[in-house]
């Protein structure tokens, strides 16, 4: 009888401790939680203030189809450096080379075109290839003596621009401008697709019915979407398909996150690395490419600063400083919030000296606001 009552009493203690706890990973969340976990959420909050604001106090004309040309051009020669600075920030580390890079490849790439007497179809491939090893350069120094990314970069940011210095003056004769690039591409079949606008005779028929805004003449005030925007959405969208859909989106990820742990998954943590920074120098490239093929020169001071004003956008978009959490989708508002508000100050009345003051509030506001959201939705304190 004492046995029975033991097991009586034992029973429904088992039965509590036997039911199975509900897995966390398959607990719902919320939509509000979902949105709070973007990474963009800032950037794209700070889109919509920056438009309130220039809508209440620019011209009206800053609002038409030639003004918002007038933005993105900017911006998007600034978003294609920051979607790759975005992922090399991902992956857990920093390119402060990435401006002194666009001077540096835009020499190569004259030198080849001037000096050399190059295509342009050779001159493109090797400036990428050329840039590309350079970045890879960057990321074995990093990965093979553990010093900061931000140290070594810092030291190729003194490095890339004095050679851009060194070697104008030697391919000119002592400038520091390389000029007569548009007549060396000028019959090239490729340079449309590097410099000038882009669906220009859509904008002819859209100007020939009266959907656009046209001169006395008929022709429109528009004449096409510049080459520069069409990079940058499409490697906008690139990118963040590559972080949301493929492997190599997860490995980025986690060797910005947890490298230790991710290489005892198998995760290639140098490979990925080293790729990051071959990517965002061959991104440098591609700028320094569109830039010199739309101005017809190139000169040392081309890209000044703009690796502080990537690394300023993808932490606008939702980067966070330690890696392993951001969007390329983000930083594309980012550089977009760069190009309204550069642009934006000359359709009003203050002075654009403010947008200096600008770019700090912007990162000291983005930094905080991401930190807010991430303990918010991961209970940190």
């Amino acid at each position: 009888m004492a046995t029975l009552e033991h097991k009586a009493s034992v029973a429904p203690e088992q039965t509590v401790s036997a039911a199975p706890k509900a897995d966390e990973r398959m607990r719902q969340v919320s939509l509000a939680t979902q949105i709070m976990r973007r990474p963009e959420l800032g950037a794209v909050a700070g889109l919509v203030l920056v438009v309130i604001f220039f809508f209440l106090t620019a011209d009206r004309s800053m609002f038409t189809l030639a003004g918002a040309m007038t933005i993105l051009a900017p911006a998007s020669q600034l978003g294609i450096l920051a979607i790759a600075a975005a992922l090399l920030m991902i992956g857990g580390e920093f390119d402060l080379s990435i401006g002194s890079m666009v001077a540096f490849a835009g020499l190569v790439f004259g030198v080849l075109l001037i000096n050399f007497g190059q295509p342009l179809s050779i001159a493109i491939l090797l400036t990428l290839l050329f840039s590309g090893v350079v970045g890879a350069v960057n990321g074995q120094i990093v990965i093979r003596t553990r010093l900061p990314s931000f140290i070594v970069t810092l030291a190729f940011l003194f490095i890339l621009r004095g050679l851009t210095l060194v070697g104008l003056k030697w391919a000119t004769g002592g400038s520091t401008q390389l000029r007569g690039i548009s007549s060396a591409v000028a019959d090239s079949p490729l340079l449309h697709l590097f410099s000038g606008q882009a669906f220009e005779g859509f904008f002819l028929w859209l100007a020939r019915n009266g959907v656009i805004e046209t001169f006395d003449n008929g022709l429109p005030k528009v004449t096409g979407v510049p080459v520069s925007v069409i990079w940058f959405i499409a490697l906008a969208l690139l990118a963040t398909w590559v972080l949301l859909r493929t492997r190599t989106g997860n490995w980025i990820f986690a060797a910005g996150g947890d490298p230790n742990a991710a290489r005892n998954s198998g995760v290639p943590v140098n490979r990925v690395k080293t790729s990051l920074f071959a990517l965002t120098a061959c991104a440098a490239a591609l700028v320094a490419i569109i830039t010199v093929l739309d101005a017809g020169s190139t000169d040392a001071r081309r890209g000044f600063q703009k690796e502080f004003e990537a690394i300023i956008a993808a932490v606008i978009g939702g980067c966070l400083l330690t890696g392993g959490y951001g969007s390329a989708i983000g930083a594309f508002f980012g550089a977009v919030i760069f190009g309204l508000v550069s642009i934006g100050l000359t359709y009003t009345r203050f002075d654009s000296d403010w947008f200096q003051v600008f770019l700090g509030s912007m990162l000291l506001l983005a930094v905080l606001f991401n930190n807010f959201i991430r303990r918010r939705v991961t209970g940190e304190r």
